[in-house]
């Protein structure tokens, strides 16, 4: 991931269980040496590509108890989520029909529900 391609994602905010996905390119060529055209290639129904971004996760519901009734309380209670387990940076396969593609800044993303996403490769630094 490039420091200008992170840096022109800041103001992107991906919402509850998303990610931001921008994907890999794919074959052009078949083992027996055809190309496929672009349609072709994006009618696959698994595609692989780099997480850039990654949403909160899944909201808790607020725990109140039977002391007080919720809508007495006075100070907001803050909203908690589960985390995702995707990071930016990870390698994602998604299901292509889950998939929602976005065009930013003459780029190509595909925003994708976490449910979506079949395997990630996580390559640690040591």
């Amino acid at each position: 991931m490039r420091i200008s391609e992170k840096n022109k994602l800041e103001k992107i905010i991906i919402v509850g269980d998303r990610v931001l996905i921008k994907p890999k390119s794919s074959k052009e060529q078949t083992k027996s040496g055809l190309y496929l055209p672009p349609g072709v290639q994006e009618k696959e129904k698994v595609q692989e590509g780099y997480i850039m971004k990654v949403g909160p996760g899944y909201p808790i519901p607020a725990d109140y108890g039977f002391d007080e009734e919720p809508w007495e309380q006075d100070d907001e209670e803050p909203v908690r989520y589960i985390p995702l387990q995707a990071k930016e940076g990870d390698l994602a396969i998604y299901l292509q029909r889950d998939a929602i593609e976005i065009n930013y800044l003459s780029e190509k993303y595909f925003i994708v529900p976490q449910s979506a996403v079949l395997m990630l490769v996580r390559e640690e630094d040591l």
